[in-house]
């Protein structure tokens, strides 16, 4: 680029600038050129990149990368890829690169295959910059076994292939995978990058690996990573999908000045998981405060806490604050609050009404959250037809069967409920397995109900018996509620006691899973029974410490016998 200066070229805010020198230069090089399409097209210019790549005297694979490049977004730079092949001239890394971003982008999965085929054929998928846009597009088509076999394939990994898989696989709930190859990467010496780390920190989350979130951390500070905004917002979250509120409130007071949206409203998120709809309030109008503009996360999170304090009235004035002084539309999952919150206030005729009155077909979330409250207020016949909508839906739903049986046990209609059950039998429905894992320095232990696989099955099933032992000295008596009259006393309070959040704690306690004055931390992959629930409440007196549960539904924090939630979930 002799006669153009190539500062001005990198510095210019404006390309007609550039243009207008490389004209009066009267340079044509095909270099300057290719520069131009590339400015044109960052600066959303892209008719004039098209005119300036018609002018390119003989367009090599750069001149070709940097109009498809610049297209990447869009569905135009397939099309511009058909004619550079017709010319002919054969894709490079970058080219193809940029095709998989489309690809991914567009969801065009057939294109994508090809594109594949191709860079098969001249050796371009096994380089890290062609195979990690590869593995970004699978992961992105919903396939991550594909994702991770190309991700095999790359001959020298770098850190852009690892935050490619690692990213992919959380996506793609392949969590324990993804913190894997986080722990893979650093055994190579390969370096982090913000999106490896947030994309581990976010694995940890899902599966409420506190040991994990911490290690990770530890690995942000030392690499210096913990004081990236990106980083730390995936911090905040992850100790609060821990439950661990005060540890992700001091990541979040450290960011402060540099937190954005994302952050706030993971923080406020952390808060609406545990109830705590005061400080989720106070949340939202500092960051109003602080200039921020609240977006559909900041609403829904309000919106969840909301719910979950079944205060609908406020919901109803939330929703309206939403749409009337933000523009915003309420998607699905806020009106799925409100419906919620009336079903809690045993306002089921209402809730019905609104649900189906909405903009959007109801899903199963807005049934189910019908269904459980319902079931809670023995209202049978509202949770029967609640049943019925969730099987229009999907008629394996174990859920739906599960908790309608339950309704009709707990308000005597033994009957109905045998027949509900059959009805399960008879069309192969098999009930979710109820699993409940808690991690020991790091390990996680795996308990499903009367599980005897662990190795230390004597000691736990010991400790468990001691601890029923004691909570029935001081009040405790099993929810025979839950259990089918058909079934042996002895036999009934055998499956109560062996529930696998009960087993997991007696684990937990043995074990020392947590030093004296922190927490006892269970996850479950169910909504915890009400059995379980009552005998939380005295794990926590007899014990003298917080216990804390997370179930699918929201946590729950035992201490001196009650819970956060309120009994109500």
């Amino acid at each position: 680029m002799s006669d153009v200066d190539t500062s001005a070229t990198k510095s210019s805010t404006d390309p007609r600038r550039v243009h207008a020198q490389i004209i009066k230069a009267a340079n044509t090089e095909r270099s300057v050129l290719n520069t131009l399409v590339t400015l044109y097209s960052k600066s959303s210019l892209f008719s004039d990149a098209l005119g300036v790549f018609h002018q390119i005297p003989s367009p090599n694979v750069v001149s070709w990368t940097a109009l498809i490049s610049g297209h990447s977004n869009s569905p135009l730079s397939l099309p511009h890829f058909i004619s550079m092949l017709r010319h002919p001239t054969l894709p490079n890394q970058r080219t193809l690169a940029s095709l998989f971003k489309t690809c991914a982008s567009l969801s065009v999965l057939f294109f994508g295959l090809q594109l594949h085929a191709l860079s098969l054929k001249l050796a371009l998928s096994s380089q890290p910059f062609c195979g990690s846009a590869l593995v970004h597009f699978y992961s992105k088509c919903k396939l991550p076994d594909l994702a991770r076999n190309v991700f095999d394939e790359i001959h020298e990994k770098d850190e852009v292939c690892y935050a490619a898989i690692i990213v992919g696989l959380g996506q793609n709930s392949r969590y324990v995978d993804a913190l894997c190859l986080f722990a893979d990467m650093k055994m190579h010496n390969l370096g982090s990058t913000m999106y490896s780390v947030s994309g581990a920190l976010n694995a940890a989350a899902e599966l409420a690996a506190l040991e994990q979130c911490r290690v990770i951390h530890a690995h942000g500070v030392v690499s210096g990573l913990d004081r990236n905004v990106f980083v730390g917002s995936a911090l905040v979250d992850g100790y609060g999908k821990c439950g661990i509120v005060s540890e992700a409130r001091r990541v979040f007071d450290e960011l402060l000045p540099v937190m954005n949206i994302v952050g706030w409203n993971a923080l406020m998120a952390c808060y609406a998981q545990q109830g705590d709809k005061y400080s989720v309030l106070e949340q939202f109008s500092l960051m109003v405060s602080c200039g921020l503009v609240p977006d559909e996360y900041s609403f829904l999170a309000v919106l969840t806490s909301l719910y979950n304090a079944g205060m609908v009235a406020e919901t109803e004035k939330w929703l309206t604050r939403m749409r009337v002084e933000y523009g915003l539309e309420p998607w699905l999952e806020h009106y799925t609050c409100l419906v919620g919150a009336l079903g809690r206030a045993g306002k089921f005729d209402e809730a019905e009404r609104i649900a189906l009155s909405l903009p959007f077909k109801p899903d199963a979330g807005v049934w189910r959250a019908l269904l459980s409250a319902s079931a809670d207020h023995g209202a049978v016949d509202v949770a029967w037809r609640m049943c019925g909508k969730l099987l229009e839906l999907n008629p394996d739903d174990d859920s739906a069967h599960v908790i309608a049986a339950n309704a009709f046990v707990a308000s005597g209609r033994w009957d109905e409920a045998l027949e509900l059950r059959k009805m399960m039998r008879e069309g192969r429905v098999r009930k979710e397995g109820g699993r409940s894992w808690i991690e020991v320095r790091g390990e996680v232990h795996v308990f499903s109900a009367g599980d005897w696989r662990h190795e230390r099955r004597d000691e736990i099933y010991a400790k468990l018996a001691q601890l029923m032992e004691e909570i029935g000295k001081i009040g405790y008596s099993p929810n025979w509620d839950v259990m089918s009259y058909a079934v042996e006393e002895s036999e009934k309070r055998e499956r109560l006691w062996y529930h696998s959040e009960k087993l997991a704690l007696a684990f937990g306690v043995l074990s020392g899973a947590a030093p004296p004055g922190k927490a006892l931390r269970v996850v479950k992959n169910l909504r915890i029974c009400r059995d379980c629930h009552v005998a939380f409440k005295y794990f926590s007196r007899i014990l003298e410490r917080e216990i804390i549960v997370r179930d699918v539904n929201r946590y729950h924090r035992f201490l001196k016998g009650s819970c956060n939630c309120g009994d109500h979930w």
